[in-house]
């Protein structure tokens, strides 16, 4: 009985294990991703920002 409890304690701690590192694999690329767009997007943006008549500056 006690041997069944420690292998299924295993496959819980695997499973969770596996569960955290895989959120944080997702949230490391969508993190990248977002860095991403916003370097293009400052990379492409016009130059309106720099307008006097701009309403952001």
């Amino acid at each position: 009985m006690i041997a069944a409890l420690a292998v299924v304690g295993f496959f819980v701690i695997g499973w969770l294990i596996g569960f955290v590192f895989s959120m944080l694999k997702w949230v490391l690329i969508i993190g990248v991703l977002a860095v991403a767009v916003m370097g293009v997007m400052r990379l492409t943006r016009s130059g309106a920002s720099r307008n006097k008549d701009s309403d952001y500056s």
